[in-house]
C-alpha cells in the first residue's frame, strides 16, 4: 500500500539519538552510530520524530510501505525491555582468554560509565555483540595484554570501542587499539564517544 512514512537522510543525521528518544514505537535505531527506520510496519506515520530532529534529515515520503501493525509494535516494544546481554562475566578483568562465546562475534569494549550515560545502551550497542567492560582509572590496569589475547584466540569479526568523552576513557581506547596492533589480525573497528550529556559525540 502507498501510505506517508519517514525518511531519514544519512548523510544529514548526527547520530545523537534524539528520534529514536521521540519515537513511542520503536520504529527508529541507531545502526553504525546513525539513525535508521527499522520496519516500515512500525512507523505510524504521526512524525514525532521529526521536530527533534536537530539536522533536519527526517522528512515524510509518499511510497509503497507495510501498513503499520500495532500488534508488531507492542512485540517489539515488549523485547526491547528485555536485556540485550548475552555473555558472562562482562568484566575484561574477569573474561576468560578463550570461550565459545567469544567465537564468531562483533566484540563491544566499553567503559563502565557509557552504560550510564547512554539511555539505550542495550538497543544501540550491546545488541548483537558480546561485551567487556572496564573502567582503567579504578581498575588501575592496562587492559591491552588481556584484550590482545582475546583477540589472537578467538574469531573476533569486529570491535567497537565505546567510552565516555572524560580523559580517563582514552586509557580504554589506547588498550584497544594496541590489542588490535599487537594482535597480528585484521579486525574492523570503531570508536564510539558519549558526551557527559549522554549524546553522542
Amino acid at each position: 500500500m502507498k501510505r506517508r512514512i519517514i525518511e531519514i537522510d544519512r548523510e544529514k543525521c548526527n547520530g545523537c539519538g534524539l528520534c529514536a528518544d521521540a519515537c513511542h514505537e520503536g520504529a527508529i535505531g541507531m545502526v553504525d552510530g546513525k539513525a535508521q527506520l527499522l520496519r516500515d510496519d512500525y512507523c505510524d506515520g504521526l512524525g514525532d520524530c521529526l521536530p527533534a530532529c536537530p539536522t533536519g534529515a527526517i522528512t515524510f515520503v509518499e511510497r509503497e510501505a507495510e501498513a503499520y501493525n500495532e500488534a508488531a509494535v507492542k512485540e517489539h516494544l515488549e523485547k526491547r525491555k528485555s536485556s540485550r546481554l548475552a555473555n558472562w562475566p562482562v568484566q575484561i578483568k574477569l573474561a576468560p582468554m578463550r570461550a565459545p562465546w567469544l567465537d564468531g562475534v562483533d566484540l563491544l569494549i566499553a567503559a563502565d560509565c557509557t552504560a550510564y550515560a547512554y539511555a539505550r545502551f542495550h538497543e544501540d550497542f550491546i545488541r548483537g555483540r558480546v561485551v567487556l567492560v572496564g573502567c582503567p582509572k579504578l581498575d588501575g590496569i592496562d587492559y591491552s595484554m588481556k584484550l590482545t589475547h582475546i583477540l589472537r584466540e578467538n574469531d573476533i569479526r569486529s570491535v567497537t570501542v565505546v567510552r565516555m568523552e572524560v580523559p580517563c576513557c582514552g586509557g580504554l581506547e589506547f588498550a584497544a587499539k594496541k590489542a588490535l596492533q599487537e594482535s597480528g589480525k585484521f579486525i574492523p573497528w570503531q570508536v564510539v564517544t558519549i558526551g557527559t550529556n549522554g549524546k553522542i559525540v
